[in-house]
């Protein structure tokens, strides 16, 4: 196994990249991950690993997780300390990484309780939403025009559901709901406005899909205007909004009581 001690290695070069730049990202069709939790959430899930790094202290922690990642993954680096500080996104690393191919476009869904992201650009909220939607059971996630959802921040909110969750990237979520209303969907936008229907009140029956809009405008228009319904979550505090991770989470518990 090679082992490389050089911050200026080339592979290192390459995978600091995934992590910090969403052209690089795409370009390579790979994303990269840090950390025993996320890196070996890949061994359960249907992402291929790619290129594996790790120092000798967290194989000797967790050498049965790293052998299995070995035995996937195309290439395998053992790396020194320096290099794993070089590649860390956080302040204490733990000493793995793993590039891992990104999935082509799946099929749209054809029912059941989905969340769609409008314009959501805080990779907080983008990870925090897609963790919700696993941990609740929503079936799927749109997203149109948001942050990269293999932003490395968006990764580490998502706890690993980025890598089990069926996320499907629109790039005209005006016809992708059209189009799911003809199968059968009801399509709502959440606002926050008196006036829509307060969300207890929301029939979710059937297919359903709830819209959630961009941190500081909303859901646009377009989409209002096809939606079936425009729901809000009732408040009475003086606050006039939600941060966008928590109205999904509020709306997708409702979906799905």
């Amino acid at each position: 196994m090679e082992k490389i001690t050089s911050k200026n290695n080339t592979i290192v070069k390459d995978t600091k990249k995934l992590f910090t730049s969403s052209k690089a990202r795409y370009e390579n069709h790979l994303f990269a991950l840090e950390g025993a939790r996320l890196c070996f959430d890949v061994l359960n899930s249907v992402y291929e690993p790619d290129t594996l790094l790790f120092t000798e202290d967290i194989y000797a922690r967790y050498q049965d997780e790293i052998d299995a990642l070995s035995i996937k993954a195309k290439r395998t680096f053992l790396i020194d300390g320096q290099v794993s500080e070089k590649l860390s996104e956080t302040k204490s690393p733990q000493g793995v990484f793993l590039t891992v191919k990104m999935k082509d476009n799946g099929e749209m869904f054809a029912c059941g309780k989905i969340v769609a992201l409008d314009n959501v650009q805080d990779p907080a909220n983008v990870g925090a939403i897609i963790r919700s939607a696993e941990a609740l059971g929503i079936d799927g996630v749109v997203t149109y025009n948001c942050c990269d959802v293999f932003n490395s921040k968006a990764v580490r909110a998502s706890m690993g559901s980025i890598l089990r969750m069926n996320i499907i990237d629109s790039d005209n979520l005006e016809q992708t709901l059209i189009h799911m209303k003809s199968q059968g969907f009801k399509v709502y936008s959440t606002v926050p406005s008196s006036s829509a229907v307060k969300i207890t009140d929301a029939d979710f029956t059937g297919n359903a899909v709830s819209v959630i809009g961009n941190e500081a405008n909303g859901v646009e228009e377009n989409i209002k205007a096809v939606s079936d319904d425009l729901i809000t979550i009732p408040m009475l505090g003086r606050a006039e909004s939600l941060n966008a991770g928590v109205a999904a989470a509020i709306t997708m518990w409702e979906m799905l009581r």
